[in-house]
């Protein structure tokens, strides 16, 4: 599978078998179960049971037809995290095309974290699409964290400090709630002013100003994707009116909250939370259209598996 350009970070979890990562820019990379491949902007890239198997296949299209018999040789779960671009963090456009953590990397976690996903993507019923989310952005941390380990620097203290990345969790788990500065700072143990001084230090903006953030970037989302009334919209993300809404979105975007859902729906927009929540796994944004990134249909928020057989040629 051949993958154009997205907007996003891709992944691509290796369930079964062994094949090869393609990138314009580097040598074919051998890929074995357990290994997880982040792509942290998009770029083009490919997966392949062979390392020149990709070179006359045209984006989106899959490789050879299915085994006479047997299972594929290669088959891998992949989705899409889909951002809010005039949002996203400099800490992700500072990553590299390619990100790739073995399955004995150093994160002996992952593996765990892998057979929860495949295992819940095998179920369905209340709840699942939240159990989904957080196990993708689960995986997305410990992905981060492993290549951290080997490629240290002064521009990554952010994941590095427990402290703040607690506070992330708790702002991006429940952007909804009145969180105030003091309560974040004493959820994580820390005092008001020094929670403060290095949240801001390591986000370039205050707690609240984060939240804000979040909570606008969520109802862009609820705007885009729902029907929901905007006095509804408003109070899922945590605004009790439908005029505090109103006017807090007019400053962040520049537009009333209704104009930008006729904006929206008018033409392709990506947005969702800065770093994690809303997952669209197994499609891609290309040409303003919706293409299959290699999985099989599933609900919005769960990754699928690649199609018995349609790597394995």
């Amino acid at each position: 599978m051949r993958y154009d350009a997205f907007t996003g970070s891709g992944f691509h979890v290796v369930l079964h078998g062994r094949g090869w990562l393609i990138t314009a820019d580097e040598p074919p990379r051998a890929l074995g179960p357990g290994d997880v491949v982040l792509v942290p902007s998009g770029v083009r890239h490919g997966l392949s049971h062979a390392p020149r198997a990709l070179d006359d296949l045209p984006p989106g299209d899959m490789s050879g037809q299915p085994p006479p018999d047997g299972p594929a040789d290669f088959e891998f779960l992949c989705g899409v995290y889909r951002l809010d671009q005039g949002q996203v963090h400099e800490y992700l456009l500072s990553l590299p095309d390619v990100i790739v953590t073995t399955h004995d990397g150093g994160e002996p976690e992952l593996a765990s974290l892998v057979g929860l996903l495949v295992a819940d993507l095998s179920q369905a019923g209340p709840g699942r699409e939240a159990t989904r989310s957080a196990l993708l952005d689960l995986l997305l941390v410990h992905v981060l964290r492993g290549w951290l380990r080997t490629h240290p620097g002064p521009d990554w203290p952010l994941v590095r400090d427990s402290s703040v990345v607690a506070a992330l969790r708790h702002i991006h788990g429940e952007p909804h709630r009145a969180w105030t500065v003091s309560q974040l700072s004493a959820a994580v143990g820390m005092s008001r002013t020094a929670f403060t001084r290095r949240f801001t230090g390591l986000l370039g903006k205050p707690p609240r100003a984060y939240l804000t953030g979040v909570r606008l970037s969520r109802g862009a989302q609820l705007l885009r994707e729902t029907d929901a009334p905007l006095a509804a919209v408003a109070r899922q993300i945590g605004y009790s009116t439908e005029f505090a809404f109103g006017t807090a979105f007019r400053r962040e975007y520049g537009v009333s909250p209704g104009r930008f859902r006729d904006g929206a729906r008018s033409g392709p927009v990506v947005t969702g939370p800065v770093v994690a929540g809303s997952v669209v796994a197994g499609s891609v944004v290309q040409d303003g259209r919706h293409a299959d990134a290699g999985t099989v249909p599933g609900p919005r928020g769960a990754a699928g598996t690649v199609p018995r057989g349609g790597h394995g040629r």
